[in-house]
């Protein structure tokens, strides 16, 4: 475009947000170029990072674990470019689907930073100031899988049969697969862990329960054309996404935790209080976003091949 077109598209671009071109004009006359650490927030973001301990290993852990959450936010980024689109086509959902899943991807192999890069002695010495946070209270990881799948797909496979979609939100909430993670399994009642955790985010989880409920991935998927539904490159990047998410980086987190949490005299005790191998392993959670691309075989024997 020409200096003048462009000017002309600016006015026009003002006029009809009814702010006179002038005033947004002098504006820029006035204004300071902006700089690589104003636009990212270097200083900001890197003051982020405040240990409870004089442990150095502890620095890795909360800059891995701020990784992770940017991760986190970056795949629910994606994951609104087709749960809120209002067309799909399988060109662009299988598009967005591998941009989440190479984020899962970096997610999976950056277990070698924290697994390798902290001292087994260091950590368990400054894990004891965690108590009782825990990587359990991740909020945008819950709502990664809200947006994913349907809520049945979530609930603890011992109660699935009572849940259907007559049932409330919050009691399908109560019935979560890692609600068991977060109670005493001898006296029954809900760990701090559980508690703090509900206290700051339940109400936002119901309501992004009841956002996602007819717009997760699975919905959207459902909602194409059957034939775009047979889409060999749209499935496998499903599948991927699937197995990525609820079998390779979980399994990575398991292993990552075996290694500090798991000795020759027994495991350790999360710091949440919860056993880590259970809630973790996913043969025994079988979180599975999308049952119906998985073959009987597959399924069976999910998390173990």
């Amino acid at each position: 475009m020409s200096k003048e077109e462009i000017l002309k598209a600016i006015e026009e671009k003002y006029d009809k947000l009814g702010v006179p071109v002038e005033a947004m004009l002098e504006g820029l006359l006035w204004s300071e170029p902006i700089t690589y650490w104003d636009y990212i927030q270097t200083d900001a973001l890197l003051g982020l990072q405040i240990p409870r301990t004089t442990l150095p290993d502890e620095m890795v852990f909360i800059m891995y674990h701020q990784v992770n959450e940017l991760l986190f936010k970056m795949i629910l980024w994606e994951i609104d470019q087709v749960a809120k689109s209002s067309e799909i086509t399988a060109e662009k959902f299988s598009k967005h689907l591998m941009r989440i899943s190479r984020y899962f991807d970096m997610l999976c192999s950056s277990f070698t930073v924290m697994g390798e890069g902290m001292d087994v002695e260091q950590y368990l010495k400054f894990r004891n100031t965690l108590t009782p946070a825990s990587g359990f209270q991740s909020a945008q990881y819950r709502k990664i899988e809200f947006a994913s799948t349907d809520l049945i797909n979530l609930i603890d496979a011992r109660y699935r049969d009572t849940i259907d979609r007559n049932s409330s939100f919050k009691n399908a909430y109560d019935h979560l697969y890692w609600q068991a993670a977060g109670k005493n399994y001898t006296t029954g009642q809900k760990t701090t862990l559980l508690t703090l955790f509900e206290k700051k985010y339940m109400g936002d989880f119901i309501d992004f329960m009841e956002d996602y409920n007819d717009c997760n991935l699975s919905k959207k998927f459902k909602q194409l054309p059957d034939d775009v539904q047979k889409d060999e490159v749209l499935i496998k990047a499903m599948r991927h996404y699937d197995y990525t998410v609820n079998v390779k980086w979980v399994m990575a987190h398991y292993n990552a935790a075996g290694k500090y949490l798991g000795g020759e005299e027994g495991d350790i005790e999360a710091t949440g209080g919860s056993n880590w191998r259970k809630y973790l392993h996913p043969k025994y959670q079988r979180r599975i976003f999308f049952p119906y691309l998985w073959s009987q075989e597959e399924l069976e024997n999910w998390g173990t091949f």
